[in-house]
């Protein structure tokens, strides 16, 4: 990253692992980091992990670099802003990475997800007020995540190695090229300039704190694990499994958290839910686009 001190340096690394996995509901917590399904950090691991060395190294340097900064910075900003108003922050974040999407809706040969990605910035870019509000939501138009990992993914590229980026955070040979493609080919970062602008470091430092706070719960359950480092990899295997198999068209096994629950009451941005239910599998046809 683009950094001049420690601390942006760790700023950048969060906000590049937050950008290919911004498209969960801004009311929820993001796709884990470094959190694991279970507190207990006990399940069974399988990755395919020969740099484990270096891993657990890198590991242990971000975490220490996260305990120095990033944390203490995370909890002022959650101990002095609202959370409806930290709400709205994630909202014009997630905004951000619609475009994103869409680039990766695209080149994976799915128009109409494309369609509705790009419908959803213009919608929540202009009624929504900059995406404030997601109003796209209310209209139908469902959020979905696509990052260039799942692209590849998508034309069956294998994962490879796990490899956990020092400050970054969990990855593999895959995902880390398509974290890469993924910045450099943002079009809001290449529209606003880059980080090197304003608009550009303003976004990076929002989108690293908003991410942090929200990841908190899944970075205080590695406290409860009885071998943290496996805990993440586990829990990011299986995120970017079930993610890739979406793209497929496999399986949707990723949780819809815009599902109407069984009492009638839609899950709004007023209560982060603990839980929602998987989202139905779409139609072939949706699916092939």
């Amino acid at each position: 990253m683009r950094a001049r001190t420690l601390a942006l340096i760790a700023v950048g690394g969060l906000a590049v692992s937050a950008a290919s996995a911004h498209a969960q509901n801004a009311a929820v917590e993001p796709p884990p980091l470094v959190a694991a399904p279970a507190a207990t950090g006990d399940s069974v691991d399988t990755a395919y992990d020969p740099l484990q060395g270096f891993n657990r190294g890198s590991y242990g340097f971000s975490m220490g670099l996260d305990r120095a900064v990033l944390r203490p910075v995370a909890h002022g900003y959650m101990a002095v802003t609202p959370s409806p108003l930290r709400r709205r922050v994630s909202a014009v974040v997630y905004n951000l990475g619609e475009p994103s999407t869409t680039v990766n809706d695209i080149l994976q040969g799915k128009p109409k997800r494309a369609g509705r990605s790009s419908a959803r910035f213009l919608i929540n870019s202009t009624i929504g007020v900059l995406g404030i509000w997601d109003v796209a939501t209310g209209m139908g138009l469902k959020a979905h995540d696509a990052d260039f990992g799942q692209t590849f993914g998508r034309y069956g590229v294998r994962p490879g190695p796990y490899l956990y980026v020092p400050v970054i955070g969990p990855s593999n040979f895959r995902d880390g090229v398509g974290r890469v493609l993924d910045f450099f080919t943002d079009p809001v970062g290449i529209v606003g300039g880059g980080y090197t602008t304003t608009f550009g470091a303003t976004r990076l430092g929002v989108q690293t704190v908003d991410t942090r706070a929200r990841a908190d719960t899944a970075f205080r359950a590695l406290d409860d694990a009885t071998d943290p480092y496996v805990t993440a990899r586990s829990a990011y295997g299986q995120y970017r499994e079930a993610f890739i198999r979406e793209a497929t068209g496999q399986v949707q096994a990723l949780p819809d958290f815009d599902a109407v629950p069984a009492d009638g009451a839609a899950v709004s941005g007023g209560a982060e839910p603990a839980s929602a239910p998987p989202e139905t599998a779409p139609a072939p046809s949706e699916q092939s686009q």
